[in-house]
C-alpha cells in the first residue's frame, strides 16, 4: 500500500487535517521514480526542483488554512506534446530537443489553478505518432506489467507512470486512441473527451480534428474529476465547444438501472478469446445491475482504419510543414540554402514514422489525388459518424473492448506499421466521429490488463463515466497492481 493507493478523497481529507502534507506526495513520487524510472522509462524530463518548491509553497498555505481545492497538492505527470512554460517540451523528438516553451497551454494553467503539482513531461511516440511508444527518439517506454512488453501509445508514459505509482495521475492525448489503448495495455483508466470539450491551445498538433487532451488516472472517480478541472471553453482555441460543464462527480450514483447498451458485433470479431470472455462476463455484470444490452452493427467499422490514417496523415503533413529549422527546433549544420536547410533538419529531426505519414499525408493531398484518397475518407468518415448517431438514437452507451489483443512484446511489430495500426481498430471509429470514451480494467489474459471501453454521446460524459463506476464498483480489476 502506497499513498498513490488512497483515494483521491482519501488524500483530500488527509491534508486538510495535516496527516499528510504535499511534500510527502512529491517525495512518494520521485521515490517511486527513483526505485523504477530506470526499468520504465515513462519520463523524458523531471521537474524535481520545479515540483519541491511548489509543494513547499502549498504546504504553508495548508498550515493557514485556506481553503483546498480537490485536485491540491496532487502529483501529476504531463505528456511530452503540450508546452510548459520554462520546462522542455520535446513531443519525444530530435527536432524539440532544446524547445524551452514560453508560455503554458491551456490545461496546464487550469491545472496550476487547481494546485496540482507537476512532476515532468512525461514520454510519447514522437509527435505522437505510433501505437506502442517504440517510435519516442529517446527511448521507449516498459509496461510494468511486463517490462518486455509495450505499454500502448502514443500516450504510452502517462499510462505507464500511473500504472507504476510514479505520478496520482496524468495526462495523456488522444487522435486515434492514445488514450485508451495504453490505458488498456497498462491496467489503469483513460479518458477522451469528446471533440471540442478540452481546449487544445498548447497541444502539439498532430492532426487537428481528432487530437484531444484528456485524463489517465487509477480509477473512474479520479477522471471525473480530472476532467471536471480541465473541461471548458476556451476562447484561444478555435474548435473549442462552448457547452455547458455539470458536475462529473455527481454522476457517480451507482444507479445504471434502464440503461440501454449496444454491443457492436464488428467490435467482438478477431479480437482473442479471453478478452472476449472478459467482455462478456463485464456485460453480465452490467446486466445484473439493472442494465439491458443489445448486440448492433457498425457496418462501416472495417473502413474506419484506412480513412483515419488518410485523414490523420493529411494533418499531420500539414501541421508538421511548420517545423523547417528555422523559426524553433533544431537546426541543421552547414545548410548550402534554404531548401537544403529546410532538407536537412527535416531528415535529421524526423524519426522514421513521422516521414512515413508525412509521406502519405503529402501524397494524399497532392494534385490528382485528393479526391481519390483525402476528400473519399472524409466522406466514409461522415459514413462512421452517421453509424454511431443511428445507435445513439436506441442507445444510451455503446461497450465492447478496448483493444483486440493485450500489450504486445516490445520490437515484435515495430518494422510492420500496417499491423501496428490494427492495433487501434476498436479506438479509431470513436475518435472519427468525435464523441467520447472510456478505457477500464476489466480482467487479465496471461496476467496482462484487458481493458473495456465505453462510448458515449457526444458531451454526455456523465453517461458514460457513470456506466463504468458502476461497474468498477462491483469489480476488483483496477485494484490490481503491478508487481513492480
Amino acid at each position: 500500500m502506497t499513498l498513490f493507493d488512497l483515494r483521491l478523497q482519501d488524500i483530500h481529507n488527509q491534508l486538510r487535517s495535516k496527516e499528510l502534507s504535499v511534500t510527502d506526495l512529491v517525495n512518494e513520487a520521485f521515490a517511486k521514480i527513483g526505485e523504477r524510472e530506470e526499468r520504465i522509462g515513462a519520463y523524458l524530463t523531471l521537474n524535481e526542483a520545479g515540483a519541491r518548491a511548489e509543494a513547499a509553497r502549498l504546504d504553508d498555505k495548508l498550515a493557514r488554512g485556506e481553503d483546498l481545492g480537490l485536485l491540491f497538492g496532487l502529483p501529476i505527470g504531463v505528456k511530452d506534446n503540450m508546452v510548459t512554460e520554462g520546462l522542455r517540451t520535446t513531443c519525444a523528438s530530435q527536432f524539440l530537443s532544446n524547445y524551452d516553451p514560453v508560455y503554458d497551454g491551456t490545461v496546464i494553467s487550469k491545472l496550476k489553478q487547481a494546485e496540482s503539482v507537476m512532476i515532468g513531461k512525461l514520454n510519447m511516440d514522437e509527435f505522437a505518432m505510433g501505437g506502442s511508444n517504440e517510435n519516442s527518439s529517446f527511448h521507449p517506454v516498459r509496461n510494468p506489467w511486463d517490462l518486455n512488453r509495450v505499454p500502448g501509445g502514443s500516450s504510452g508514459g502517462s499510462a505507464a507512470a500511473v500504472a507504476a505509482g510514479e505520478a496520482y495521475f496524468a495526462l495523456g492525448s488522444d487522435t486515434g486512441g492514445s488514450i485508451r489503448q495504453p490505458a488498456s495495455y497498462c491496467g489503469v483508466v483513460g479518458l477522451k473527451p469528446t471533440y471540442g470539450l478540452v481546449s487544445r491551445y498548447g497541444l502539439v498538433a498532430f492532426a487537428s480534428s481528432l487530437d484531444q487532451i484528456g485524463p489517465i488516472t487509477k480509477n473512474v472517480e479520479d477522471a471525473a474529476y480530472l476532467l471536471q478541472a480541465i473541461a471548458g471553453y476556451d476562447p484561444k482555441d478555435s474548435t473549442s465547444a462552448q457547452v455547458d460543464i455539470p458536475n462529473y462527480a455527481s454522476a457517480l450514483t451507482g444507479d445504471i438501472a434502464g440503461l440501454r447498451i449496444a454491443v457492436p458485433k464488428e467490435y467482438l470479431e478477431g479480437v482473442d478469446p479471453q478478452i472476449k470472455a472478459s467482455v462478456m462476463e463485464a456485460l453480465r455484470l452490467l446486466e445484473s445491475l439493472g442494465a439491458v444490452w443489445e448486440e448492433v452493427s457498425l457496418p462501416h467499422t472495417e473502413y474506419a482504419v484506412a480513412a483515419y490514417y488518410l485523414l490523420a496523415s493529411s494533418e499531420a503533413s500539414s501541421n508538421l510543414s511548420r517545423f523547417d529549422g528555422v523559426r524553433y527546433g533544431v537546426r541543421a549544420d552547414h545548410a548550402g540554402g534554404l531548401l537544403d536547410l529546410y532538407h536537412e533538419s527535416r531528415s535529421q529531426g524526423f524519426g522514421p514514422e513521422v516521414k512515413r505519414r508525412i509521406m502519405l499525408g503529402t501524397y494524399a493531398l497532392s494534385s490528382g489525388y485528393y479526391d481519390a484518397y483525402y476528400l473519399k475518407a472524409q466522406k466514409v468518415r461522415t459514413l462512421i459518424k452517421r453509424d454511431f448517431d443511428q445507435t445513439f438514437e436506441k442507445y444510451d452507451v455503446i461497450v465492447g473492448p478496448t483493444t483486440p489483443t493485450t500489450a504486445f512484446q516490445l520490437g515484435s511489430q515495430v518494422d510492420d506499421p500496417l499491423t501496428m495500426y490494427l492495433n487501434d481498430i476498436l479506438t479509431i471509429p470513436v475518435s472519427l466521429a468525435g464523441v467520447p470514451a472510456l478505457s477500464v480494467p476489466c480482467g487479465f489474459a496471461d496476467g496482462l490488463p484487458i481493458g473495456l471501453q465505453f462510448i458515449g454521446k457526444a458531451f454526455d460524459e456523465s453517461t458514460i463515466l457513470r456506466l463504468a463506476h458502476a461497474f468498477e464498483a462491483n469489480s476488483d480489476h483496477h485494484k490490481r497492481r503491478p508487481a513492480l
